[in-house]
């Protein structure tokens, strides 16, 4: 058997398993309440944090690019904030709030007590760091561009 029928039936068997693994993992009735009360932005994209979720975008974002398709079209290149500037928020704090479709100071500088309190249920380890590291305050200077205001307020920003 040639070499390249091999690759292409083992890829579209890894496909076919990343949509078995997500079609199985559809949230229940009160996971889907319970993400309702922090909607993401309709243009980012967001993935739930179980085991087969994961699976799945790690076999979408491995597959995609080899089969030349763009897994997540609906972040454009270079808008995406560095969350990792504001004080206190690391790349694994990033990556989860990545993971709940936000990715720019705007969207954390605009939250409520009530959207703090949500997105806060869904920081697994990182629960309590928005307010207690001040991330919307921080956010709210990033936003608008006011680095002199923001290291008056929070210290000098890294590079």
């Amino acid at each position: 058997m040639d070499i390249s029928i091999i690759i292409v039936i083992a890829l579209i068997a890894v496909i076919a398993i990343a949509f078995i693994i997500k079609a199985a993992s559809k949230p229940k009735p009160v996971e889907q309440e319970r993400r309702a009360a922090v909607q993401p932005p309709a243009n980012a994209h967001s993935h739930s944090h179980g085991v087969a979720d994961g699976a799945a975008t790690a076999v979408q974002d491995v597959v995609g690019p080899l089969v030349g398709i763009d897994i997540h079209p609906d972040i454009p290149a270079g808008l995406a904030d560095d969350l990792t500037a504001l004080k206190g928020l690391g790349p694994k704090a990033a990556a989860q709030l990545h993971a709940l479709g936000i990715t720019r100071y705007a969207q954390i500088a605009d939250w409520t007590e009530a959207d703090i309190a949500a997105v806060d249920t869904r920081m697994g380890a990182f629960k309590g760091r928005i307010t207690r590291d001040k991330w919307v305050e921080q956010a709210r200077y990033l936003a608008v561009g006011d680095r002199a205001g923001f290291e008056a307020q929070f210290g000098k920003l890294g590079g």
